[in-house]
């Protein structure tokens, strides 16, 4: 078997530290003394506990790629089959870590603070879009479109975000009302690149209206 690199140690010590106690250590002395390490050691690979959340979603996206980068149909597939491999890969790996990911997004009342914790993922999310090179197909006008292509990282950021909320509070079978949002925020996601938004637009709003998002 092999040995744990350190990283993935703390990694994993955290991990158990905080699902058994729903909150962090006390300090990152004690957390280390516990586990038999030196606090210099700790920070070689981390600044503070914040980093490790950060660290979290990062090392999921990361895997999530590596993972893929193994299938010859997504290396041969167009931006749209990549991108919804990814989501459907991705939410995988965010379901098998559901109960560290949710206590990280829910440990802080403060939208802003989560969000931060989510730039890592931010970074490494919108490189990978913007990889992807996806065209909006009827642009004609040159200027216009380089407006578009720069806001379509952002927006498919936005898409994410949007996506694991629904994600956080899906209390369906294997999670499937999320598996249906993503295929629908997808479709109607290219179908505005490619100017026709109408149909998959109402497809999408009676899927949000039918499981209440449309309510107040």
């Amino acid at each position: 078997m092999e040995k744990m690199n350190t990283r993935d140690v703390i990694l994993e010590n955290y991990t158990k530290y905080v699902l058994t106690h729903n909150e962090k250590p006390k300090s990152v002395y004690a957390f280390t003394a516990d586990n038999n390490m030196e606090e210099a050691e700790f920070y070689k690979y981390f600044g503070s506990f914040k980093a490790i959340d950060s660290a979290v979603f990062v090392d999921l996206f990361k895997n999530t790629l590596n993972l893929l980068s193994q299938d010859e149909d997504f290396q041969q597939g167009d931006a749209k089959h990549k991108l919804l491999s990814y989501y459907f890969t991705f939410f995988e790996m965010l379901t098998a870590n559901r109960s560290l990911v949710t206590y990280i997004l829910h440990q802080d009342e403060n939208k802003l603070k989560v969000l931060k914790t989510l730039d890592g993922l931010k970074e490494e999310y919108t490189q990978f879009v913007e990889s992807l090179d996806i065209k909006p197909i009827d642009m004609i006008v040159d200027n216009l479109a380089n407006v578009v292509d720069k806001g379509l990282s952002k927006a498919s950021y936005g898409q994410l975000l949007f996506i694991m909320k629904f994600w956080l509070n899906d209390t369906s079978p294997s999670f499937e009302k999320t598996d249906v949002l993503i295929e629908k925020t997808m479709h109607a996601g290219f179908e505005v690149i490619n100017t026709k938004p109408i149909n998959a637009f109402v497809d999408l709003g009676k899927f949000l209206w039918k499981e209440g998002m449309g309510k107040k």
